[in-house]
């Protein structure tokens, strides 16, 4: 019997993949969602394989993400969670998010899912400009985002995400702080802000390597990151992890179960669960899914099960990209103390007793997270599970 706190599905389809996406998107501006369906319910009963019908879970949140969630429409919606109700119960007190693009978002979608249970929407907007959305290969423009955040507030929806790029190449035309402060200005109460990456598998990776697209240095990124800091903390947000920022009270429920070490369940192509100390992956293609769906196959294309460093390096990673960090009593070593004095100095450390990182020390987060983690190694400390051992 499985017990996760949250369940993740991946919606795959997209009507246009952006230059620099290299998540598990399938072209299709018409979804097959009898197919779909048909291909999440055979994942669904390789996890909860039982006789007669299925026991179902309690979960606390669901995150339905893409690709383009959005492209399901009401109907497509409406029979997911029919779906998914078959496998899992939840109340009304239940964070239930879904991604949507905004030049799929209308109001009879957004008054259809607001009246199917959705209580979070998070909009991949990315920018309020013509220029960087062209660049990105976003089938919006300025004034189809405006209009989505205008349409989801009209919808009720009060808790709101908005994605927004940033680091993008000097060449391309971009006011950042203008996007940071539009975003606010219509209504978002939790912004996303990710640097762009130019991963190997992606049109812009090829550019880059080709020489096509020079990538901006790390003194851009580092002076974009901190201006959204700055500004959104400013507009009343909490810089609460190191990519999210929110209204008081309305952090993530969601993804707080990745950071804090909750077991959760993903469903779909290329999602990812963890469960019993162990991460489970599926299949990562739309086709092969569908295909290992239909033939009897197994969805699931790897596990692993971390040793006791790996889990201590994890954990003390994952404390450290939120504003949770950690407890002096777990970062032990006689060189610590010394160390935690100097991050303080060069202002990548708060200055309260837990050990929490700045905005500057986010920044510079995988080598501090794996120092914290070698002192632990040398002298005991932070174990896999939050503990000291």
């Amino acid at each position: 019997m499985i017990t996760p706190r949250g369940l993740y599905v991946h919606v795959p389809f997209c009507a246009k993949r952006c230059h620099y996406c290299d998540f598990s998107v399938a072209h299709a501006s018409r979804p097959p969602v009898a197919d779909y369906l048909r291909a999440l319910e055979v994942d669904l009963q390789e996890w909860f394989q039982r006789d007669g019908e299925p026991e179902r879970v309690p979960i606390e949140t669901l995150f339905i993400g893409g690709g383009t969630p959005s492209l399901l429409g009401v109907e497509g919606m409406t029979a997911l969670a029919r779906l998914l109700q078959r496998h899992f119960v939840w109340d009304h007190g239940i964070e239930w998010t879904a991604e949507a693009n905004p030049n799929s978002l209308s109001r009879e979608l957004a008054d259809g899912w607001r009246r199917l249970g959705v209580n979070r929407l998070s909009l991949g907007v990315q920018s309020f400009q013509a220029e960087p959305l062209d660049w990105l290969g976003r089938l919006h423009g300025p004034a189809e985002a405006e209009r989505a955040m205008g349409v989801a507030r009209s919808a009720g929806f009060d808790r709101m995400n908005v994605d927004l790029i940033f680091g993008l190449p000097e060449d391309v035309r971009r006011d950042w702080i203008h996007d940071l402060e539009r975003a606010v200005k219509l209504g978002a109460s939790h912004v996303s802000a990710y640097g762009l990456t130019a991963e190997p598998r992606t049109p812009l990776g090829r550019w880059v390597d080709l020489g096509r697209v020079t990538m901006p240095g790390d003194s851009r990124y580092a002076d974009e990151y901190l201006q959204a800091s700055d500004v959104l903390v400013r507009e009343g947000f909490e810089h609460y992890e190191v990519s999210n920022f929110a209204r008081p009270g309305d952090s993530s429920r969601h993804n707080w179960l990745y950071w804090d070490g909750s077991e959760y369940l993903g469903v779909g192509p290329s999602a990812h669960s963890y469960l019993g100390g162990e991460r489970i992956w599926n299949v990562f293609r739309w086709d092969r899914y569908r295909e290992a769906a239909l033939g009897g196959d197994s969805l699931r294309e790897g596990r692993e099960r971390p040793d006791h460093d790996q889990r201590r390096l994890e954990r003390v990673w994952l404390d450290l990209r939120t504003t949770r960090g950690l407890d002096p009593a777990d970062v032990v070593g006689p060189e610590a103390d010394a160390r935690l004095r100097e991050w303080r100095a060069q202002g990548w450390l708060g200055t309260e007793a837990r050990a929490r990182l700045t905005p500057a020390g986010w920044l510079r987060l995988d080598a501090l997270a794996a120092e914290v983690a070698g002192w632990a190694n040398e002298h005991g400390g932070v174990n896999g599970n939050g503990s000291k051992g």
